[in-house]
C-alpha cells in the first residue's frame, strides 16, 4: 500500500470509530452510521417515521440511541422461535381441552 492509501485508511478509521462514540449525529453521519442513503434518511423524517430534531429549524440531528432502537424495533422471528411458540400453542390447546 503506498503512504496516500494507508492515510486515507487510517482517517477513515478514525472518522468510524469517532462516529460510534458521538452521541448526537448530524443527517450525513446518521445515513453513515446506518448504512443507507441520505435521500432515504430525508424521506423518512419528512414521513416522521425516524425521531429526530430541529434544533434550529433547518438541519436534523439524531441520538444515535434513537436510531439504534428505530433500527432494532421491528424484530423478524427465526424459525427457531416460530416453533417453539408453536408447541407452547399446541401444549396451551391440549391442556385446556381436556
Amino acid at each position: 500500500m503506498t503512504q496516500e492509501e494507508l492515510d486515507k485508511l487510517a482517517l477513515t478509521i478514525s472518522t468510524s470509530i469517532a462516529l460510534c462514540h458521538k452521541e448526537v449525529l448530524t443527517l450525513d453521519e446518521a445515513a453513515r452510521y446506518m448504512g443507507v442513503a441520505k435521500s432515504y434518511l430525508y424521506k423518512l423524517t419528512s414521513a416522521r417515521q425516524i425521531p429526530h430534531y430541529k434544533p434550529n429549524g433547518k438541519n436534523c440531528f439524531f441520538r444515535r440511541s434513537e436510531l439504534e432502537d428505530w433500527l432494532t424495533e421491528n424484530r423478524v422471528a427465526t424459525n427457531a422461535d416460530l416453533n417453539g411458540q408453536a408447541q407452547a400453542y399446541c401444549l396451551r390447546n391440549n391442556a385446556t381441552n381436556r
